[in-house]
């Protein structure tokens, strides 16, 4: 659908009081993305996978071309994929983990190589990692979707925000999130990750989508009055342990073409908080790698978190703050589900 067929839209987008905030670049990008909302297929588990409407699911499958998954107990967890059939299989055998230069063009196409059934099968009911090991940076793009930023309060940025989160904050998509000692305004944040698979530094927008080699859900979880109210830098209520859950797998960029047409939601203790698209960033995939290159030496490996759409529990009226107990379910088209519980600090 072209944008003269949806006209009536455009018209609407531009003229609402939060349409006048928007970028042009925003809105043409809204314009733009494929209209698939029916067509979602999201699983919480490998065994569920199976489960899903074979039509779709074969659409999926033909979409998704290879997902990589880490899979196993905190910290001794292996490479692996899911393939055609939902299958979890064991890449192990082949590489020693989701990580550096496997991430690269050279190793991907590697991964691509292999018969997906000549890899041993593994247990589906083990529990999923992050889908990137050895994560050397996990850079975060704050206040990056102008509705979100118009929901806060805050003006369009000119430049990105940046801010680190600790690489120690990074969870499996399944895992508790736990809410810290003296914690009292936990949020969530739904967002779609970068993972960089070349070098990237000092590269242009028409090179930065070279250097990428997937993407991945992440929960941006935030402990708001550390972020805001304790003075210095956002990674203080960024990057306490279990705030970066990513995964569930690392679909390959090749089977997401424009990353700018994802829709991603949220829920908490099943009530929908969240829905948007990427196509409403300010600054896109692109922009954000070639920019964040300037000052930083992109690594494989390295994780960017790009921003969230709007729906976060800060901007509610009063405040909705995380709570023991709470379940956050998310997901995203083309990266799955995640499921967590929030758990008091016990200690």
């Amino acid at each position: 659908m072209g944008w003269a067929e949806d006209a009536p839209l455009h018209r609407f987008l531009v003229s609402t009081p939060l349409g006048a905030r928007y970028p042009a670049r925003v809105i043409a990008n809204f314009m733009r993305r494929p209209r698939h909302f029916g067509r979602r297929v999201y699983v919480t588990s490998i065994e569920r996978a199976s489960n899903a409407t074979p039509s779709l699911a074969e659409d999926a499958v033909k979409e998704i071309e290879m997902r990589l998954v880490r899979f196993g107990d905190a910290g001794q967890e292996k490479p692996g994929l899911i393939d055609a059939e939902h299958v979890l299989r064991d890449l192990s055998g082949e590489i020693d983990d989701i990580a550096g230069q496997h991430l690269s063009r050279a190793g991907l196409a590697r991964i691509a190589r292999l018969d997906p059934k000549s890899l041993p099968k593994a247990d589906p009911s083990r529990r999923l990692g992050s889908p990137v090991g050895n994560v050397g940076n996990f850079i975060a793009v704050g206040l990056n979707y102008a509705d979100h930023a118009a929901e806060t309060g805050a003006p369009i940025p000119k430049e990105p925000i940046l801010f680190n989160k600790a690489t120690s904050s990074i969870v499996g998509p399944h895992d508790d999130v736990i809410i810290p000692k003296r914690s009292k305004s936990l949020d969530w944040e739904v967002e779609i990750a970068i993972v960089i698979g070349e070098v990237a530094h000092n590269v242009s927008e028409e090179e930065a989508l070279d250097h990428v080699a997937g993407y991945c859900l992440c929960n941006d979880v935030s402990e708001r009055e550390w972020q805001k109210d304790r003075g210095g830098q956002w990674m203080k209520g960024k990057s306490a342990p279990t705030f970066g859950p990513l995964g569930p797998w690392l679909v390959t960029s090749d089977a997401i073409p424009d990353p700018q047409a994802i829709d991603l939601w949220l829920d908490v203790a099943g009530q929908r908080m969240q829905t948007g698209s990427t196509a409403t960033m300010i600054f896109p995939v692109k922009t954000l790698v070639s920019y964040i290159s300037e000052f930083v030496a992109l690594q494989p490996g390295d994780v960017i978190t790009t921003g969230t759409p709007p729906g976060v529990g800060a901007a509610m009226t009063p405040p909705r703050w995380l709570r023991p107990g709470d379940i956050i379910a998310l997901g995203g088209t083309h990266l799955g589900e995640q499921r967590q519980t929030g758990k008091a600090f016990a200690g």
